[in-house]
């Protein structure tokens, strides 16, 4: 095998596309809240600053990815679209260190719940910087998702959880992230999206970590080297599954995060989700999916339409 993506292609290789979609989307979303629980065991439980476990997340995640990257003469490192990756990267820092240390104060049920809004700002920035037309369904559905939001963190209700302003922002930016990645993903590979996100990401985490910096034990350590293992191999994962399927195949498979969050959160941290977190989250998660259903929906009639 050439690379870690080809690794997790060969072991699923027997399967229908469709199938092994999403297989690697559920593997993904089990990955992306196991490495989400040790960034909360090591952030309260282990009093490592969330800045430093985000730190040694993208060193160790590099480290996972780069004995595959090295092969074949470092095919993984070879890009044309180096200013892309530092511009992701680069934001991509901001939505990582809001997102780890909201995972230091808020339970991961709620987490879950609040980061499925990614998707909506991905629309909102489409609507506002690309000039995108959205008709009036596309409309409704993108209210009822920043309301499902709203149901979730209920300002003037409740005490503000900064927690979950943390993630709504950190989604915010996330979102023009993942606009990039869709542009990198026609020409990069999988693998080597990866290996730069960490590249970029190590430094700036570095700076960040360095204020409040206190050396970790080899027990953390090792925690820290499944946290990263489990990060990488999740957006490898994740992206691979983008590419077998269209995204309206595997986004409902996304709504999984909010079950693992809430029993691995209960299990290992006694969290109880409230009524509210899974209101909101399930607003929240029909919208978007709405969303992206119907924006695949009017790809595929502008392309009767062009062919005809």
């Amino acid at each position: 095998m050439t690379s870690l993506s080809a690794a997790i292609d060969g072991t699923l290789g027997r399967l229908p596309p469709h199938i092994r979609a999403v297989v690697l989307i559920l593997f993904s979303t089990l990955c992306f809240t196991s490495m989400h629980t040790v960034i909360r065991y090591a952030s309260t439980e282990g009093q490592i600053h969330p800045f430093e476990v985000a730190f040694f997340r993208n060193v160790f995640g590099l480290l996972a990815v780069l004995p595959f990257a090295l092969r074949h003469r470092a095919a993984a490192f070879r890009t044309r679209r180096l200013k892309l990756h530092a511009v992701r990267g680069t934001m991509q820092v901001f939505a990582m260190l809001m997102f780890f240390y909201a995972l230091s104060i808020t339970p991961l049920a709620k987490i879950s719940a609040v980061s499925f809004t990614a998707p909506l700002f991905a629309t909102l920035g489409a609507i506002i910087f690309l000039g995108e037309r959205v008709r009036l369904r596309r409309m409704v559905a993108l209210a009822l998702g920043f309301l499902g939001a709203m149901i979730i963190i209920r300002p003037g209700v409740i005490a503000l959880d900064l927690g979950a302003v943390l993630v709504m922002t950190s989604s915010s930016i996330w979102a023009c992230a993942i606009l990039i990645i869709k542009s990198l993903a026609r020409t990069e590979s999988s693998l080597t999206i990866t290996t730069y996100q960490n590249i970029f990401l190590i430094p700036f985490t570095l700076i960040a970590a360095a204020f409040f910096w206190t050396w970790p034990s080899w027990y953390m350590l090792g925690l820290f080297a499944v946290m990263g293992i489990f990060g990488s191999i999740a957006h490898v994962a994740m992206a691979e599954a983008l590419k077998l399927a269209d995204t309206t195949a595997v986004l409902p498979y996304d709504f999984v995060r909010l079950i693992w969050a809430s029993g691995i959160g209960f299990v290992v941290f006694g969290e109880i989700p409230e009524l509210w977190t899974w209101v909101g989250g399930c607003i929240i998660f029909g919208s978007t999916t709405y969303i992206a259903f119907r924006e695949a929906h009017l790809k595929r009639v502008r392309s009767r339409a062009e062919g005809s």
